[in-house]
């Protein structure tokens, strides 16, 4: 079986972001980039699920300009086999993502898509249902634990209610949650054994894509600072201050 695994090129979680003075978007200059937190838990579930001998090879994807090779040499150091860079210097949306990803799962012939739930840098939570629309494929999203048996998947994904377990036959789309690992420790002779792992390079236009964006930014603005708190000598100071400037009492 051959896995094929969706990932980003981040603003690494630790970095306090900031919009651009003209609005245009988030500033980016010398800002720490890293691989997206739900996208690393996908890899390490497939680099798993291979060594338990469920999976023949991994393979990462990534969409972006060339930096985004940075990100593939990180799956690959972690357990991937091999990589694949779609490079374009287009603003890509979720819509053109996951049309770049069906292009390559095809060209693959994969068994199995594994990406994270969201992106931290915009939260859309929409590439992969995207993915199983467009190529006709069963789907579980959230998952907090997956096993393969034969030539089905079974998910465990957490909802409001608790737990829910699905079946899926393969080929199939799977989005990971927190709860499914904890990403293994890249190690030195890792990264330097991943150098040498194959890393292909294609575009949207060797896989017929059409990436060109859907939607329109017209503005971005850091969020509003917090005013203040106010320290009250007791409940009834607070009971007066809330009459007199809660829009809600």
């Amino acid at each position: 079986m051959k896995i094929v695994v969706a990932v980003k090129r981040v603003v690494d979680y630790n970095v306090k972001v900031r919009a651009k003075s003209d609005g245009s978007g988030p500033e980016l200059a010398n800002v720490k980039m890293s691989l997206n937190p739900f996208d690393e838990i996908a890899v390490e579930e497939a680099v798993r699920l291979k060594e338990a001998g469920d999976a023949a090879e991994v393979v990462v994807i990534s969409c972006g300009p060339s930096s985004c090779q940075e990100t593939l040499r990180t799956a690959l150091a972690m357990g991937a086999d091999r990589a694949i860079l779609v490079e374009t210097e287009k603003e890509l949306q979720p819509l053109a993502v996951a049309k770049l990803i069906k292009a390559v799962f095809e060209r693959e012939a994969a068994d199995l898509v594994i990406l994270g739930k969201q992106a931290i840098d915009d939260d859309c939570n929409q590439t992969g249902q995207m993915l199983a629309a467009l190529a006709e494929l069963p789907q579980a999203t959230f998952a907090s634990k997956v096993t393969i048996s034969r030539e089905q998947i079974d998910v465990t994904r957490e909802i409001d209610g608790g737990l829910e377990m699905l079946s899926l036959r393969l080929p199939a789309v799977v989005t990971t949650d927190l709860r499914l690992n904890e990403p293994r420790y890249v190690t030195l002779p890792n990264i330097m054994k991943a150098k040498k792992k194959p890393l292909e390079v294609l575009t949207p236009e060797t896989l017929g894509v059409d990436v060109a964006p859907r939607l329109k930014t017209l503005r971005v603005i850091d969020p509003p600072k917090r005013a203040a708190g106010v320290k009250l000598p007791d409940v009834k100071a607070l009971l007066e201050k809330l009459k007199s400037e809660s829009k809600v009492i």
